[in-house]
């Protein structure tokens, strides 16, 4: 299979998977205190939104990038 349609595949699936979920969330360790050799820390979680323009544009430019490389041929 060639490369450019592995991309295009890729990122209409991406673009679907942000359409279909909106966001993830993720677990950052961050330091709180650290005195000397003892240190606390704490697990934060932080979310990311993935707007909505990005899902319809991964989409748009994956759909493009699978007709053009068949043109090619």
């Amino acid at each position: 299979m060639n490369p450019i349609k592995l991309v295009a595949i890729a990122l209409i699936v991406a673009g679907a998977l942000g359409l279909a979920y909106g966001s993830f969330n993720y677990t950052k360790d961050t330091t709180v205190v650290k005195l000397g050799p003892i240190e606390i820390s704490a697990k934060e979680q932080q979310t990311v939104n993935i707007p909505l323009w990005a899902g319809i544009g991964a989409i748009v430019v994956g759909g493009l990038l699978l007709v053009l490389s068949d043109k090619k041929r």
